[in-house]
């Protein structure tokens, strides 16, 4: 692709994200540049922070929030589309430092930033490992927010072991199953939460029925 249809593109994709909002509501489109911005800054993180996935956790961070104002046009009684914006965000962002510990030498070569070319592989584990404890904490403060059942409680203990399996198959000295630990436990943690969240939700709306 050429430099000239990657703009293109990109210019189309705005025009169309503008308008989506424009249609949703008036918050959805006055608010849409803070969601445009981080999108526009994280292809060009590596060239000016070492926290580029600092970058990437926020405009992840954007969809369970803007899902929120879409829908209902406001910001009153957001506080559990925040929670879970959050939680969303470090999720994204702790494995993108686990992905990331592959790039060590050649981001070291050629002269950008990431927390393991920065810190170390080591360092780069830990802080993953931090933000899923977070992520999990935020995802249970998201459940009692929103006051779900024992089918989500039972899809976050499952979600918890994925998070278990990801940071245990993944050493400092063994990166030779960071792939598995990205795109199979990851895989594993969207599916869960999304069919037993839904699961929770039908039999709420069976019970009111």
């Amino acid at each position: 692709m050429s430099v000239r249809n990657a703009w293109l593109g990109a210019l189309v994709a705005l025009a169309v994200f503008l308008g989506a909002a424009a249609l949703l509501n008036p918050l959805c489109l006055a608010l849409s540049p803070l969601a445009v911005l981080p999108l526009v800054v994280y292809p060009y993180g590596k060239r000016f922070t070492n926290w580029p996935h600092a970058i990437l956790a926020l405009a992840q961070m954007v969809g369970p929030v803007g899902a929120w104002l879409a829908v209902t046009g406001t910001v009153r009684g957001s506080a559990p589309a925040w929670v879970l914006g959050a939680a969303v965000g470090l999720w994204i962002g702790g494995f993108d430092l686990i992905y990331a510990t592959q790039d060590v030498e050649v981001d070291r070569r050629i002269g950008v930033h990431s927390v393991p070319a920065r810190y170390g592989v080591r360092f780069a584990l830990y802080a993953s490992t931090g933000a899923h404890v977070l992520t999990f904490a935020l995802f249970v403060g998201y459940g009692i927010l929103v006051g779900f059942g024992p089918a989500w409680w039972l899809g976050l203990l499952l979600t918890a072991g994925a998070f278990a399996y990801e940071h245990a198959i993944v050493k400092p000295d063994d990166l030779s199953r960071v792939n598995r630990a990205f795109f199979t436990a990851n895989g594993f943690v969207g599916i869960a939460l999304f069919v037993f969240a839904l699961i929770d939700l039908v039999g709420h709306l069976g019970l009111r029925a």
